[in-house]
Formats: structure tokens, C-alpha cells, sequence
């Protein structure tokens, strides 16, 4: 026996109403549009193109744009279940295609659909460093953005009229026999975006701490500062014969440990922050690299391309542009919060430069070239 397949009139529940859709669709474009821009930004940032610039200061900006990458990440997860959840009666429309420009419309949906649920999902496992897959997360998510971002905006051209017009309603709401109210929809929706927000938080936002039951790494980790990548993990051994080499134009210049701590010393509070999302502060000390590069024979603001001990890591090499290599705050550190580096968090020495993502402060350095 078959069961009669409904039709779209038939779903009358207020959550329904081209007024609860349009209001949740205006959210959801602010929270995926803050997140396309910040992820974008975080993008141009780790792989710059010529024209591109990013400034040293103010020390914590990039934590700022990062953190409100992932907290719209996380905001957008409820608001597309819920903008979902309004509109699936339209799958029972008939007919199915009634024109080309029909056609074209619910297929920019299905690929809006299929990108929005593929950037959350993945960008959610991101920030849980799970990658059950066998591509390079970070290029994949980057092409998939600009698809999302895209269909989003073919999406509300087409819809603007019936946006406008639901938006521009405002006739009171009779109280419905069953289920929710429209508002009451709204509400909850705006509720479960909240709680998620702040669930999460706490991994960027310092305050938010301790209320933010599912932020990850902060707190955790050697000397009051999380790891994302082992000295282990990295292959890492250290010999007493380690030596730093220093090459610009004047030459290579070496230095062993003792010789580096024996240069002026400069402390600054500076945050680590995440590609994942996570940030925290933490007290460094070491040699200020426009002291270095005036030591070996470079002026500050040369570029210097810095490289690790560790050599299968994706990170192992590093570009410090000049906007960093001129900064005081731009450290080759030795010691964090009082205490010599870990080998977890880098020793015997690492780049520790404000407004930076993580992933460009390499760890355990050998090498500074002057570009």
C-alpha cells in the first residue's frame, strides 16, 4: 500500500511562513558571510598574494578575526538546521520544475545546500582536529567557500522579491491550534544559536571560560599553553652541538644556545591563536629580531624565511614579511611564562610574532634566511 505524498499547502505550521524564513535566511547571511570574510582573511594571511599586506599590530587582531570565524561557524550550524526546517515542504511542490529560471533556482539550492553542509561539517571536525578524509583540508575548504559564498548570493538575487515582501509584513499573528508560534520558532532558533555560541566560546573569548563547557585546548597542555603538535609527534632530538644559523648578505653567523641567551633579551605578552579557533596569552622572552638581524648584518624589515628542525610537518617553513621582522614584539623565543621552552612548544628556540596564526610560529628553529 502506497502512502499519499503531501503537498506543499498542507504544511501550515507557522514555522512554515515565508516571514520565519526570510528572518532566519537574514541571519544566516551575516553569520556565513563574517565567516567567509574572517576565513578568507585567515586564508590571504598563511598564503599572501603580492599585493596582499597584514600589519603586526594590533598584537591581537588576528585572534579576533580567527575566533570570529569559528563562533559564525558554529552560530551558522543551528540557523541553516533551522532555515532548513522551514522550507522542506517546498521539496512537495508540483510540478517539480515548472521553467528554466525554476530549474536553475533549485539548483543553486542544492549546491548552496551541499556547500553550506560541507564547510560547517568539515570546519567543525577542523576545529576538533578529527580529518577522516584524504584530502588537504585547508584547500578544499577554501574552493568549497567561494562555492558556498557564491550560490548564497545567486540564491538571494533570485529570492529578493519574496524576501522584501515577507520582511516587510506586519500583520499580527493569530495564535496557532498546535505547535509553534512563529515567534516561538524564532525564538528557540535564536536560543540554540546562543547556546551554541557561548558552548564553544571559550576557546577564543577569556571570559567566556568558565561557561564554555565544549571550548577545546585551552588551559591544556605543557607550561599553561596547549600543543597542537608534539616534539614527538614532529620527530624532534635535540644535540648540545645544535647550532642556529643566521645567513644574510654579511654572511652566516651561528650561535649555539649559551650564545643566544647571552644576547639582550626582550619579554612580551602574546597570544597564540589557532587556525582552529583557540587563542591564549602567554609571557615570552627571547631575542627581539630586529636586535638579531642588526647583529648579523640585516636591516629590520628584511623578510626572513624561517626554517624547523622538523621536516615532514606542512609548517616547517615559514616567510616573517618585513611588517614583523621591524617589530620589537617579534621574538625568537627561548622561554614562555618563566620557564625555558618545553620541546612541545619549541625548544631550544621558536618565532613568536604578534598577530600571527599559529601555524606560521615555527617551532624549533635552525635556520633564519634573509630573503
Amino acid at each position: 500500500m502506497k502512502l499519499p505524498i503531501p503537498k506543499e499547502e498542507q504544511f501550515r505550521a507557522p514555522a512554515h511562513d515565508e516571514r520565519v524564513t526570510s528572518k532566519i535566511g537574514l541571519a544566516l547571511a551575516v553569520t556565513f558571510t563574517t565567516c567567509f570574510v574572517t576565513g578568507l582573511l585567515s586564508h590571504l594571511i598563511q598564503h599572501p598574494p603580492g599585493w596582499f599586506w597584514w600589519p603586526s599590530r594590533p598584537v591581537g587582531l588576528y585572534r579576533v578575526t580567527q575566533g570570529l570565524h569559528v563562533i559564525s561557524g558554529v552560530a551558522s550550524i543551528p540557523l541553516l538546521l533551522a532555515k532548513l526546517w522551514s522550507v522542506y515542504p517546498k521539496l512537495f511542490g508540483r510540478p517539480l520544475v515548472r521553467s528554466l529560471p525554476h530549474a536553475l533556482e533549485r539548483l543553486s539550492i542544492l549546491v548552496l545546500s551541499g556547500a553550506a553542509f560541507f564547510e560547517l561539517s568539515t570546519g567543525l571536525l577542523n576545529v576538533a582536529q578529527n580529518y577522516p578524509w584524504g584530502f588537504y583540508f585547508p584547500q578544499v575548504h577554501y574552493a568549497v567557500a567561494w562555492l558556498a559564498i557564491g550560490s548564497i548570493l545567486v540564491h538571494v538575487a533570485v529570492k529578493l522579491p519574496v524576501i522584501r515582501r515577507a520582511l516587510s509584513r506586519t500583520a499580527t499573528e493569530e495564535p496557532p491550534p498546535t505547535g509553534l508560534s512563529r515567534r516561538g520558532f524564532l525564538l528557540t532558533t535564536g536560543l540554540a544559536t546562543g547556546t551554541a555560541v557561548v558552548a564553544t566560546a571559550g576557546a577564543t573569548v577569556p571570559f567566556l571560560r568558565g561557561v564554555s563547557g565544549l571550548s577545546w585546548k585551552t588551559g591544556k597542555g605543557t607550561q599553561n599553553l596547549p600543543v597542537n603538535r608534539t616534539a614527538a609527534a614532529a620527530g624532534i632530538t635535540w644535540s648540545p652541538s645544535w647550532r642556529l644559523s643566521v645567513v644574510t648578505p654579511r654572511g652566516t653567523t651561528r650561535f649555539s644556545l649559551d650564545e643566544l641567551r647571552a644576547l639582550p633579551q626582550t619579554t612580551a605578552e602574546l597570544p597564540i591563536a589557532c587556525v582552529e579557533g583557540w587563542s591564549q596569552s602567554a609571557t615570552w622572552r627571547g631575542i627581539s629580531l630586529p636586535t638579531l638581524l642588526k647583529a648579523t648584518g640585516a636591516p629590520p624589515g628584511t623578510a626572513i624565511r624561517v626554517s624547523s628542525m622538523e621536516r615532514s610537518g606542512l609548517y616547517g617553513v615559514s616567510t616573517l614579511p618585513g611588517e614583523h621582522t621591524a617589530d620589537e614584539l617579534t621574538l625568537l623565543a627561548l622561554e614562555l611564562n618563566g620557564e625555558v621552552l618545553d620541546p612541545d612548544h619549541g625548544f631550544p628556540c621558536r618565532i613568536i610574532a604578534p598577530n600571527r596564526p599559529g601555524v606560521l610560529q615555527t617551532k624549533w628553529v635552525t635556520k633564519l634566511e634573509a630573503l
